[in-house]
């Protein structure tokens, strides 16, 4: 086998477990487990995330994996690998039958049926997770949520900001 095909792999073998750790399990500390020891998580859109294990694993247990909602699908539409990344497209669709903070800042549920693309961008060390940044089209969800004018469509300009300064940290983008 060649080091290229070791390569995705390897790095579709620990996303698969991640994702099942997140998704399925709603367990902070095995999705954890496949992550390097100063990994960090950037949910582009909504500014949210977590930096370091202690960052992460408060992000995915109090804010992430406890308000996801129940019908939460996941569907993985693509994957694209290259050096040390993994880039992932999905839809996802839900009925927002509860508070997203991790999502939607202060938006409360509306109860409302949503659904949208969302990329994740993955860089792997070895055989660990080391960084997400996940994207999604804000501005479809807040139209599909009827909320186009809340505040919470704004969140996202810092978000950028935040992403280049955590890809100077950590010395990769």
């Amino acid at each position: 086998m060649n080091d290229i095909a070791f390569g995705r792999q390897t790095m579709s073998a620990t996303w698969q477990q991640h994702a099942h750790a997140e998704f399925v399990l709603k367990d902070a500390d095995t999705a954890l487990a496949t992550m390097t020891a100063n990994p960090y998580v950037l949910c582009i859109p909504s500014g949210m995330g977590g930096t370091g294990r202690a960052g992460v694993r408060e992000f995915y247990a109090r804010q992430f994996l406890p308000n996801i909602p129940p019908d939460f699908e996941l569907n993985s539409v693509s994957q694209v690998f290259g050096g040390d990344r993994m880039v992932e497209e999905c839809v996802v669709r839900f009925k927002h039958t509860l508070a997203m903070d991790w999502m939607l800042p202060g938006v409360p549920p509306t109860g409302r049926k949503v659904e949208f693309a969302l990329v994740a961008i993955i860089r792997f060390e070895a055989d660990k997770v080391a960084h997400e940044h996940i994207h999604w089209d804000q501005a479809t969800v807040l139209s599909q949520l009827g909320i186009a004018d809340h505040p919470v469509a704004a969140a996202g300009v810092a978000s950028a900001a935040r992403l280049l300064k955590l890809s100077e940290s950590f010395g990769v983008c």
